[in-house]
């Protein structure tokens, strides 16, 4: 009887392990690089953060702006590294709610005339409508700068380790695990969507989507066209790195080049005058006392 119990008991978890089984949703490749996509590209936010944003302030937003500005906005937020909690839908609702206040605050402060409020209002709307787009666009400056900045010190670890006989894809772990930075992050993402199923080129295609650094887009063209032509990929990036590291000096001697511009105007407007009172002073009180004597 106990037999006959054990083998019922053992053939309903079988069952039980096959609906599941068959319950269970397939995760295929493309699902798989949807969930990447999502996961870099939307923030998660919760019903409390979507209830600070109303529909009506996005909607606001969506009909004085450009068709395709959600595609825009979004490359943008690729740009900038996709910020917490920072989506298309949240940048118009911002928009929106910047055009009110923007447009408030302005008619405060020229509150004198009509035609200073109608100026006032105007001029604080716009400012408050692009206020949005101008943070957005500073933050993906800033982030594709610290990318041109760390791309020489990658590049050379990358030649490094593939010269020391790792392949390109534990070279380019090697660079994502043991740097720090939009770089890191960009090379962990082109990680991922490798081991999803996208092949290199595409991996590395969609970086430079997400860039605007010359010398990043030219290493993934010299990369592309050296697995094209059979060439090998260490000389690749040995050539590439000492191009970048070229680069960076004729990017310092540049600045460098710049700092007596730079200095001049401060120096027009701070130490000219002080010297002209300390030199000339004294001659200016000696003839004043000369003509009032007189």
């Amino acid at each position: 009887m106990a037999l006959y119990i054990g083998l019922g008991c053992l053939l309903l978890a079988v069952a039980l392990a096959a609906v599941a089984l068959m319950l269970r949703p397939r995760v295929t490749a493309a699902g798989s690089l949807a969930l990447i996509e999502t996961s870099y590209s939307a923030a998660v936010v919760s019903s409390q953060e979507v209830a600070q944003s109303p529909s009506w302030l996005r909607s606001l937003g969506l009909r004085l702006s450009p068709a395709g500005v959600a595609s825009r906005l979004q490359h943008r937020l690729d740009l900038a590294g996709n910020p917490p909690t920072w989506t298309p839908d949240r940048v118009l609702a911002f928009k929106g709610m910047g055009l009110l206040l923007g447009g408030a605050l302005g008619a405060l402060l020229t509150f004198r005339s009509v035609g200073w409020l109608v100026v006032g209002l105007c001029v604080g709307a716009v400012f408050g409508f692009f206020l949005p787009d101008l943070l957005l666009v500073n933050a993906g400056q800033k982030r594709q700068e610290k990318i041109r900045r760390a791309l020489p010190d990658a590049m050379d670890m990358l030649t490094v380790c593939v010269e020391a006989g790792l392949g390109f894809d534990a070279a380019l772990a090697q660079v994502a695990r043991n740097t720090n930075g939009p770089l890191a992050q960009e090379c962990a993402r082109v990680l991922q969507e490798m081991q999803i199923g996208k092949s290199r080129n595409q991996a590395l295609r969609a970086l430079t989507e997400r860039t605007t650094v010359a010398e990043l887009r030219a290493f993934v063209s010299a990369l592309a066209q050296a697995g094209e032509l059979g060439v090998p990929i260490a000389s690749v990036l040995r050539e590439q790195a000492r191009e970048m590291r070229v680069r960076r000096r004729q990017r310092a001697e540049e600045q460098a080049q710049k700092v007596p511009v730079k200095i001049l105007f401060p120096l027009i407007a701070c130490l000219f005058p002080a010297m002209f009172v300390v030199i000339i002073g004294p001659g200016a009180i000696s003839i004043a006392r000369v003509l009032m004597s007189l």
